[in-house]
């Protein structure tokens, strides 16, 4: 039988061999610092440091969404609004994330922030509202350029609401109902053309064939009829009593 010291010793050293085991999954990567100086980083799978002289900080390398508060901004024509987003972004260096900023959600949040009202004071309220894909890739390309040094991939902002004043709402509801009755005038006089112009084709049809504005006359009488009025007043052209004048005169 072994040595009761002998025992404790190996389980010291079993011990001591568990304890720098470490686990990274397939999303994650280890940044490892010994004496807390940079030394590399490890991949997914099962790894093993040092104790007491090593330590391992696990960085997430999937894409993260992240909130961005309401912001209050001011537009270039001076009109107040709250703009708030979302910026989803991934780190792809997990050193840089780790040595080069405290916090890199923190960090990125922040620069989303700033960048937001920023950029969204250089644009007018109408591209604003109008301009919404151009703007984002502004936006995304102005954060990436900042984060870049951190290690951060910035992979898309999206501007998710604008709040207006109640004021500027009531405005462009006055506007879009008056657009809305300057294209209803617009097509309405469309339509009075187009029926001048067919009216005139068929006044120029009459006119070569007497005949045809008979048959209009006629025709407009079985209309008339249709509507089971209890008395018709219409006038009676001459041209269809004439036949019969004449059998009355022979």
């Amino acid at each position: 039988m072994p040595p009761f010291g002998l025992l404790i010793a190996a389980a010291l050293v079993v011990l001591f061999v568990l304890s720098g085991v470490r686990i990274i999954n397939e999303y994650e990567q280890g940044v490892v610092l010994r004496f807390g100086r940079f030394v590399g980083v490890k991949t997914a799978g099962l790894r093993w440091i040092m104790p007491l002289v090593e330590r391992m900080i696990i960085i997430d390398m999937r894409v993260t969404a992240e909130q961005v508060p309401p912001q209050d901004v001011i537009t270039r024509d001076n009109v107040s609004v709250k703009v708030n987003a979302v910026i989803y972004f991934r780190v792809l260096q997990a050193d840089r994330a780790f040595l080069q900023v405290t916090d890199f959600l923190f960090a990125t949040s922040q620069m989303a922030q700033t960048t937001l009202r920023s950029v969204l004071g250089q644009v007018e309220m109408d591209d604003l509202l109008s301009q919404r894909e151009k703007i984002n890739r502004q936006l995304q390309e102005i954060i990436d350029k900042h984060t870049e040094p951190w290690g951060v991939k910035v992979t898309a902002v999206e501007v998710k609401q604008v709040d207006l004043p109640d004021e500027m709402r009531r405005a462009m509801a006055k506007q879009a109902e008056a657009e809305r009755e300057r294209r209803a005038k617009i097509i309405a006089a469309e339509g009075e053309l187009q029926a001048s112009e067919k009216l005139g084709q068929a006044a120029d049809v009459i006119g070569r064939s007497p005949g045809a504005l008979q048959l209009r006359y006629l025709q407009s009488l079985v209309e008339i009829s249709a509507e089971k009025n209890s008395t018709i007043l219409f006038p009676l052209p001459i041209e269809l009593v004439k036949p019969f004048m004449d059998m009355g005169k022979k």
